[in-house]
């Protein structure tokens, strides 16, 4: 057994370990997938780049409208494990495969769920279809009433109550004999048999659901369990198509190439907050000699070397966590794109662009079309919640050396996926005090939620046709699972300041390795300390900014 990122690896699917740190953004996310709320209530995650969508469905077929954690896990599955599907955005901060495995997990727990109710449906439904369709019709008049105005509550069970009271006078006054005045019975009864049996599968389903749901927002993090996804024999196939796919998901989540989407920034690491430029000419230290030739990856080489430093201090007073380090390939994307596309090729390998590549982007892509190289410096804080990422170019333009250090911070994903899961209750007044209220506790699953669950049964087994008459999840476009619902970290004082303190020393450490460099290379440096002292000095009073919005 082998330990990597928190996670044991055995054989095959990676399943998170009780108390790892660093991984509310993702289990955060994960727990969507267990979750019971209306599917609406992942609009109010929307932020102003990142847009998704309930689509589809039939206004005349509310019943077979999914809630939020199954089109949440459908919709990710789908995304990130189809075949054929486009490329993904990184989720920093955050580990997308555990994510999908909770997906996978959770319909597993659901088509077991289905399974059942599918037989409850056959049995005790599809065998006497006429009662089924009355109760069926009943329940959805009663469901659109309850969503009007006024009293419309009380109004649709006093429907309910009515057709139930006109049943009994049916089964009493029965107007014919023989075999069928039997089934006309049983079309009038077993439904209603077959609703008691499926609200007892329901609701031991979404109690185990919510204490998944509760279990990975409390720490103790429940694992998720894909069996599916470990092949025990060559013949399964689609046990190792899957396996594949996870592994396919965590090697583009390594992937060294990024995409700029104008005031969008970089997708997955956030919109650029602060720039800084040092931009001086390349002079010799001694008239009476010539500079002795060097290239912009010498100096992002003494950058990367001295930012491994940036962990330690003269004091021992805290300071930096261990940083990670990368140098990134960027690729300029529109504003408004729907797709991405990765580099391709013999200078790639599994999602990577090799060492060579991008030694000569970095060396050559300087101006022009074509994409640009840089180094960057990235924290993952407030245990996965913040990233702050700080990126480095080097450029040579005749006879200007450009040194740009730029801030980009992804905040914490939306409040929504935070969220425990409340008991059910409401107020009612009491029976002497009625002056007083009172809370009752309501079961988990009500009448109209059988229903739902029930009639989706069996349908489950054709997603299209399921989502045709319910609707589905449109996930924003290109998809990212951190990016996607992630707020602004300025609206947390203590994130801000995390974000805003990295600049500093980094600026300086940047500035320190470039100008030992220059030094060492017979350049006159006076201009780029002066610069950088300027430099260094704005920096300490800076403040957040749109800087990918040039007023134009």
């Amino acid at each position: 057994m082998t330990v990597q990122s928190g996670y044991a690896d055995i054989f095959g699917p990676q399943v998170p370990r009780t108390g790892d740190g660093d991984q509310t953004a993702t289990f955060a996310l994960a727990s969507a997938a267990y979750r019971d709320s209306p599917v609406e209530e992942i609009l109010k995650a929307n932020n102003e780049w990142h847009q998704s969508a309930v689509s589809g469905g039939r206004t005349w077929t509310r019943i077979f409208r999914p809630n939020l954690g199954e089109a949440f896990s459908t919709a990710v599955i789908a995304r990130m494990l189809g075949a054929g599907r486009k490329p993904l955005i990184q989720s920093f901060g955050a580990e997308p495969q555990v994510v999908v495995e909770h997906c996978l997990a959770a319909n597993n727990i659901r088509r077991e769920r289905d399974n059942l109710l599918t037989i409850v449906m056959v049995l005790c439904g599809l065998l006497f279809l006429p009662g089924l369709l009355i109760w069926l019709l009943v329940f959805q008049i009663r469901t659109t009433i309850a969503k009007q105005e006024g009293r419309a509550g009380a109004l649709a069970t006093a429907l309910l109550v009515g057709v139930g009271a006109l049943a009994v006078i049916f089964l009493v006054k029965m107007p014919f004999s023989g075999f069928w005045a039997w089934y006309a019975r049983a079309a009038v009864v077993l439904p209603v048999v077959g609703w008691f049996w499926a609200k007892q599968i329901c609701e031991r389903t979404a109690k185990d659901l919510r204490e998944r749901w509760n279990s990975l927002l409390s720490g103790s993090s429940v694992g998720a369990k894909v069996p599916e996804a470990v092949p025990t024999s060559p013949k399964e196939t689609a046990a190792e198509q899957l396996r594949q796919s996870l592994a396919r998901l965590s090697a583009e989540q390594q992937s060294n190439s990024v995409f700029y989407a104008g005031p969008k920034g970089i997708l997955g690491m956030g919109t650029r907050w602060g720039i800084w430029q040092l931009a001086e000419d390349l002079l010799p230290a001694d008239p009476t000699r010539e500079i002795h030739p060097f290239r912009s990856w010498d100096v992002i080489r003494a950058i990367h070397d001295q930012l491994r430093m940036l962990e330690r201090g003269p004091l021992n007073t805290g300071g930096f966590t261990k940083p990670s380090i990368r140098h990134w390939i960027v690729t300029p994307v529109g504003e408004n794109t729907k797709e991405v596309s990765r580099p391709e090729g013999t200078d790639v390998e599994a999602y990577q662009v090799k060492s060579h590549a991008i030694q000569d982007i970095c060396n050559k892509q300087q101006f022009g079309a074509g994409d640009r190289h840089y180094l960057g410096v990235q924290w993952t804080l407030w245990d996965g919640q913040l990233v702050i990422t700080m990126l480095i170019t080097v450029t040579v333009l005749h006879e200007t050396l450009r040194i740009e250090v730029t801030g980009h911070a992804l905040g914490p994903v939306h409040g929504l996926f935070t969220s425990k899961p409340e008991a059910k209750e409401k107020e009612v007044a009491k029976s002497l005090k009625f002056w007083e209220t009172r809370k009752v506790r309501l079961p988990l699953v009500d009448a109209d939620e059988v229903v739902r669950l029930t009639a989706r049964a069996p349908l489950t087994w054709y997603p299209p046709l399921l989502n045709w008459l319910g609707g589905s999840l449109t996930l924003p476009e290109p998809f990212g699972l951190r990016h996607a619902w992630a707020d602004k970290p300025w609206r947390h004082r203590f994130m801000a300041d995390d974000a805003l303190r990295a600049a500093t020393p980094v600026l300086r450490v940047v500035h320190a390795a470039a100008i030992r460099v220059l030094t060492e290379n017979g350049v006159d440096t006076e201009k780029f300390g002066t610069r950088s002292a300027f430099l260094s000095t704005a920096v300490q009073d800076t403040s957040p900014s749109k800087a990918d919005l040039y007023d134009a």
